[in-house]
């Protein structure tokens, strides 16, 4: 699973990415662009890329790192990293609070709330290649 590593790309995401929120996890989706080539693919490849944020507002590292391992395994569960996408996975102080099918269900209808309003991007699972 490739992440996204770069603050500069993070925030250009934060500025310019699709947000769909949960009670959980905020999604924050930016489409690469399909077919057309980009200046980090020679270095990255045309898939798709991820981020999992856990603020250090929210807690402790203890707290943080179980937020994250949660976080990549719903991404690993919805068939993420996604093809042409780049995904921010932000926690919210509730994930770590409730059980873990929780929050897979609400990723897995953020990402389907994703796909009524991309059509043709975004598929059953989660976001797909164009």
């Amino acid at each position: 699973m490739e992440t996204i590593t770069s603050s500069a790309e993070i925030s250009q995401l934060f500025s310019n990415g699709k947000r769909v929120k949960t009670p959980y996890v905020t999604l924050i989706v930016g489409e690469r662009r399909c077919g057309k080539p980009r200046g980090d693919e020679e270095q990255h490849g045309p898939g798709g890329r991820v981020a999992f944020i856990a603020g250090k507002k929210l807690g402790n590292a203890v707290w943080r790192n179980q937020a994250k391992r949660r976080m990549r395994a719903v991404c690993h569960e919805l068939g993420g990293p996604w093809p042409d996408f780049d995904v921010i996975f932000l926690a919210k102080s509730s994930l770590c609070q409730v059980p873990y099918g929780k929050v897979l269900q609400a990723c897995g209808d953020a990402t389907r709330r994703l796909s009524s309003g991309k059509e043709g991007c975004f598929g059953e699972k989660g976001p797909r290649s164009c």
